[in-house]
């Protein structure tokens, strides 16, 4: 199955993270755990702020939201993953495949896009707080969560129509545990040159409009901080965003490593570096922003509470 002179193949075969065949079961009992507990902290989360009237804040929607895509995430992936760990095939469809690409992409770039809206949010409540009511109203919200899912979307939808006008002609092993789009590319036996150029324009745009906006938010919530006379205030400031600047810094950190860099560079350690982003940052999430956060901590134990009183 290495070798045919294909244009379309009629599936891949995903060669995951190891080949050997005894490391199939040990993995499979580390991400089953992780799956789980990654379903479980964000549905509690989201049940968390909807059940509780104090994590009524626009904060705490795209928190929520957050963690509804993060689990609409890892579901896109580990699902198949955990599957392949116990097959003797690995195979995945070539509509299979580029239908979880498509999802991959759409579902990662809104992650970075409720990240900066988060970010907004931040900026907003630190450096304007006496309008803070008026500027982060419902409207602003709507506006934000619909620029969140429609230009990942889009985006998506067109690097997997790129994807589909190429040709595979020499190996249909991927070398990767999912469809991700460089390992895909660097099958194609035909010229991808529009399709690297699409990822290195329109994709660069797409990942750093909001990365920009968080940079440029931060600095302006750094500088209203510096301003604060007590240290006290400084610190309540900065606490508010300690958890959010932690998961930006996972994501992000991991998502360059990977991506900004040369096609035929991508290896092992890529796949590593991709595990991050795409699966322990989401199951992380809900430890990060419950375990640093007051409000969290009391909404999860209010939950908790209700949960044991039924």
């Amino acid at each position: 199955m290495e070798r045919n002179n294909l244009t379309r193949p009629s599936e891949f075969i995903l060669l995951g993270l190891s080949s050997r065949p005894e490391d199939q079961k040990s993995l499979f009992a580390v991400f089953l755990p992780i799956y789980l507990i990654t379903m479980i902290g964000n549905l509690l989360i989201i049940l968390a702020i909807r059940s509780d009237t104090r994590l009524q804040t626009p904060m705490y929607f795209f928190l929520s939201v957050l963690s509804f895509v993060d689990i609409c995430y890892v579901t896109v992936i580990i699902p198949k993953m955990l599957e392949n760990f116990l097959s003797e095939t690995k195979a995945i469809s070539y509509g299979e495949c580029l239908t979880q690409m498509y999802f991959f992409i759409a579902f990662g770039n809104t992650d970075s896009y409720l990240l900066a809206a988060m970010a907004i949010d931040r900026y907003v409540a630190i450096c304007n707080p006496f309008h803070y009511i008026t500027i982060m109203n419902h409207r602003c919200c709507v506006l934000l969560l619909v620029l969140s899912f429609c230009i990942p979307h889009l985006h998506s939808l067109l690097h997997i129509l790129l994807t589909n006008q190429l040709t595979f002609c020499t190996s249909n092993v991927i070398h990767h545990f999912f469809c991700d789009d460089q390992p895909v590319l660097k099958l194609s036996c035909s010229s991808h040159f529009v399709k690297e150029i699409t990822i290195m324009t329109e994709g660069l745009a797409v990942i750093m409009t909001p990365f920009s906006c968080i940079i440029i938010s931060y600095l302006r919530i750094l500088i209203t901080v510096l301003k604060i006379p007590s240290a006290a205030g400084k610190h309540k400031a900065f606490s508010t965003c300690g958890s959010h600047l932690t998961v930006v810094t996972l994501f992000y950190g991991s998502i360059s490593y990977v991506y900004f860099q040369p096609l035929s560079n991508y290896t092992v350690k890529d796949r590593i570096a991709t595990i991050i982003y795409t699966i322990l940052t989401p199951m992380l999430n809900p430890f990060i922003y419950s375990l640093r956060n007051k409000d969290m901590k009391q909404g999860l134990t209010n939950l908790m509470h209700r949960v044991k009183c039924q």
